[in-house]
């Protein structure tokens, strides 16, 4: 059995034998694992890199475990652990030790790099049911407490949602008017609007912590960071002119998403959801998207029916582990 008391941890330092070394590491969880191949080829676009690819060794050097982080092409630094493997061989009960530990070297190496806080940890593809299974049950457990070891305390459980053509598009907007906003300014007091009583934890949890114009502002500034256009984002009024709510198409490097929309507080519970949403579908179905993909919080299920009444699938179930923001 390998001694991962005596374990160092340290970035990948390069490609060839020892990538192919780290790449091999498997273990019998069901969790998902980043396969070897769509590795390589993120790799040849800088989304992951060997200063992002972290491992564990014994002292005979004996990979014990591995952490691939992820970014995009352009990223300076890691925006997201995608996958968090330890060989079957280190017992169960001490894996959470050793990945908390793993995972402590890679942040710390971010912050020194200038990172201002640790990338979240995604734990993805898990099955609606997961907790009721005692093999996915145990792989989560141990994940959760590494993250929590490590400073990610904030737990978040979101649905991904999934439309592909077969579903059939939505009906077309009736009520809405949908225009173009060149004004970052007048997007960002809509935004304001929006987020009002929202159910969204990472955005309550930033209000509390740095107010309601600093996180709307960091949310305008993360779409404009996507790969989706500018051009693309719409707000939008009732007949009579009043602002109804957003719309903001957008898209990652794999595929076209949702994105963020949002309906003022006083015009809720009319319907003006499902109509924004179909507008954003229908939006990405006319440029010719054969996926959409979209997310919400468990907690919110306003939301999560309307992706439903939209043609919208749940596909997985994705645990988000973050640091409180300061």
């Amino acid at each position: 059995m390998p001694d991962h008391t005596t374990a160092s941890f340290h970035f990948l330092p390069g490609d060839g034998e020892e990538l192919d070394r780290v790449l091999a590491l498997s273990s019998s969880e069901p969790v998902w694992r980043l396969p070897a191949d769509r590795y390589r080829a993120e790799a040849a676009e800088r989304q992951y890199r060997p200063e992002w690819t972290w491992v564990a060794e014994d002292g005979d050097g004996r990979l014990l475990a591995r952490a691939l982080w992820w970014g995009q092409s352009d990223s300076a630094q890691p925006l997201a652990l995608d996958c968090l493997s330890v060989v079957d061989e280190v017992p169960a009960a001490e894996r959470a030790t050793l990945a908390a530990a793993l995972l402590s070297a890679g942040h710390q190496a971010f912050r020194d790099a200038g990172a201002a806080a640790p990338p979240l940890y995604n734990l993805m593809q898990l099955p609606g049911g997961w907790r009721a299974d005692d093999a996915y049950a145990s792989a989560v457990a141990w994940r959760r407490e590494a993250a929590q070891l490590a400073g990610l305390t904030v737990e978040v459980q979101r649905l991904q949602f999934e439309w592909t053509p077969d579903a059939g598009l939505p009906d077309a907007p009736e009520r809405l008017e949908f225009r173009p906003e060149p004004d970052d300014e007048v997007f960002l007091a809509a935004m304001l609007r929006v987020a009002e009583g929202t159910l969204d934890a990472h955005t309550l949890e930033s209000e509390q912590s740095q107010g309601a114009e600093s996180t709307a502002r960091e949310s305008l500034a993360f779409y404009l960071d996507r790969p989706g256009l500018r051009e693309w984002w719409r707000l939008a009024y009732t007949p009579d002119g009043a602002l109804a709510g957003l719309a903001i198409p957008s898209a990652t490097p794999y595929h076209r998403n949702v994105g963020y929309l949002g309906v003022v507080p006083e015009l809720r519970g009319r319907g003006y959801v499902t109509e924004i949403l179909a507008a954003i579908t229908r939006f990405h179905a006319a440029a010719g998207a054969e996926r959409v993909t979209a997310t919400t919080d468990l907690a919110n299920r306003p939301m999560a029916a309307a992706f439903e009444r939209a043609g919208y699938r749940n596909t997985e179930v994705r645990l988000i582990f973050s640091a409180p923001i300061a």
